[in-house]
């Protein structure tokens, strides 16, 4: 390496995810029952760190719900790992909560090809993700959330930074404490330290951010009314599983018995919201869909304005 290139290469050995963790450094003399256990005492710590950060998350969640309520869109936008975990929790939404795939999206730096191969270079790029956040045509009422464990990432640093420009709601989900780019309105931190394997933010960090990710979706779509009690009602019963988890929730919110609620189902086109609104306000599919459209699509309060007339 020239002295020029060194000059230009960022040292971030001060970050905490890239330093040596005291209980690991004589990792490879353990045997393999002590790494197991090392790597689950380290694992165990995670959940409290997430934790310290809920203000921040709930903070991001509700300046998000507002222009998703308008049809805004929640965006991830990560590299390697994160961009890797934050693809995978927007792939879930749809088959969880019968979200459009374009409500919440993931990118990532290398696009899909780097899910398998590796891509990490493509990371470097502080305008790496715009070209895909202008054919998104990103607005105000869309939510970008940048995705980097030690913060420092310009591809998601980048992408932060055009999200502002187009009025988004911003924030940035980091597991080290570094300055916000320009224009982040939250700033989520959750500091998982050294990792087991020093500089391997696949582990507790990646960790963290699984967690912080799901709980994002998670209460978005329950504030959106995707979500009955703890009952998964926007369920659309396309398979075994989902028919039988579908007429479960109907039996447990209708009082009908498994036959019945089956039927139900069936009549409704598979739809939970629908066949519980059949069966409590004793109408029928369409009617019932008025009755969801009216109310926002809450099952809750389609319920409540029935039960009102």
């Amino acid at each position: 390496m020239t002295r020029d290139v060194a000059k230009q290469l960022a040292d971030r050995g001060h970050l905490l995810t890239e330093q040596r963790l005291d209980a690991s450094m004589e990792l490879d003399a353990r045997t393999t029952r002590e790494i197991v256990s090392l790597i689950n005492e380290q694992d165990a710590t995670v959940a409290a760190s997430v934790a310290r950060a809920g203000d921040a998350i709930a903070g991001f969640v509700d300046a998000a719900l507002a222009g998703m309520r308008r049809g805004g869109r929640l965006i991830y936008v990560g590299a390697g790992t994160s961009g890797r975990l934050g693809v995978l929790d927007a792939s879930e939404c749809p088959p969880t909560f019968q979200t459009p795939p374009e409500m919440v999206v993931g990118l990532i730096a290398g696009g899909d090809a780097a899910l398998r191969r590796s891509s990490e270079w493509r990371e470097d790029e502080p305008e790496g993700a715009h070209e895909a956040l202008r054919s998104l045509g990103v607005c105000a009422d869309d939510a970008v959330l940048g995705i980097t464990t030690g913060g420092t990432t310009p591809y998601v640093r980048g992408a932060v930074e055009f999200g502002a420009g187009m009025n988004a709601t911003t924030g940035m989900l980091v597991c080290a404490r570094v300055d916000a780019p320009a224009g982040c309105g939250h700033m989520i931190v959750v500091e998982t330290g050294a990792e087991v394997v020093t500089g391997s933010t696949r582990m507790k960090a990646g960790t963290a951010t699984k967690m912080v990710l799901n709980t994002i979706s998670t209460a978005l779509m329950v504030r959106l009314g995707k979500v009955h009690g703890n009952l998964m009602v926007d369920l659309r019963a396309t398979n075994a599983k989902l028919r039988d988890r579908g007429a479960r929730i109907v039996a447990e919110l209708t009082g009908a018995g498994r036959e019945a609620s089956i039927g139900l189902l069936d009549d409704a086109g598979g739809e939970v919201k629908v066949a519980v609104l059949m069966r409590r306000m004793g109408v029928d599919a369409a009617t019932a869909r008025g009755l969801l459209a009216g109310a926002g699509g809450s099952l809750r309060a389609a319920l409540e304005h029935g039960d009102d007339r």
